[in-house]
């Protein structure tokens, strides 16, 4: 019987941590990536306009890299994204969703979505083609400025766990 196996983890131009660790270990165990929040909790999809409309209680209302300078820092990424995605020919979320689809065929990004309109717009993102230079070129200008998310809660984060080394009980 074949065994699959998947590690969910937040990876998109908006969070990269998970390359630190996080995905190499899974490639290196055979594990696929399953990728969520792939865009950067609905920036890319509704650009510095995400603030607009939030819910009292909207977790996005604290985050660090949405407020202050860093939101305005971010708008001006949004903006570069947002020049690249019309010269390639779609909207700013269709490439940011290209570009975790173009990180390997063990990547399988899941977008939140509660609209089917949003739904057919991300899977629009499968026909758009990233070269190499287009790949370097979207790293090199989403250098998000803040934290993914308030201390108090990054703190709570796995990279503050007592997990042992991968390498201390890997069998031998």
């Amino acid at each position: 019987m074949l065994s699959i196996q998947s590690q969910p983890c937040k990876w998109s131009l908006w969070t990269r941590d998970a390359e630190d660790e996080v995905i190499p270990t899974c490639r290196e165990l055979g594990i696929g990536i399953v990728p969520f929040g792939p865009l950067g909790s609905g920036f890319f999809a509704s650009g510095p306009k995400v603030m607009d409309n939030l819910a009292d209680n909207d977790y996005r209302k604290i985050l660090p890299r949405l407020q202050g300078e860093n939101f305005d820092h971010n708008k001006l990424v949004y903006e570069r994204v947002s020049a690249m995605a019309e010269r390639k020919g779609c909207t700013p979320s269709q490439l940011a969703l290209a570009w975790v689809l173009h990180q390997g065929d063990d990547v399988g990004p899941i977008p939140g979505t509660t609209k089917i309109e949003n739904q057919n717009q991300n899977l629009g993102a499968l026909g758009v083609k990233l070269t190499a230079q287009d790949m370097a070129e979207l790293e090199s200008m989403a250098s998000f400025k803040g934290a993914r998310m308030p201390e108090q809660i990054l703190v709570h984060s796995y990279k503050n766990s007592d997990t042992p080394l991968l390498s201390s009980w890997k069998s031998k």
